[in-house]
């Protein structure tokens, strides 16, 4: 297993709102440089 990555408060903001304006998810990854979708669904 990885080591835990703690994303900032605004790049979570903007992934719920990137989510509830029903942008794909791997649009919100590749915009934010999330690296897994199981975190943007979470």
């Amino acid at each position: 297993m990885g080591t835990r990555v703690s994303y900032p408060q605004e790049v979570k903001l903007k992934a719920v709102e990137m989510k509830l304006q029903g942008i794909p998810t791997k649009v919100i990854l590749a915009e934010l440089n999330i690296r897994n979708d199981t975190q943007i669904e979470t």
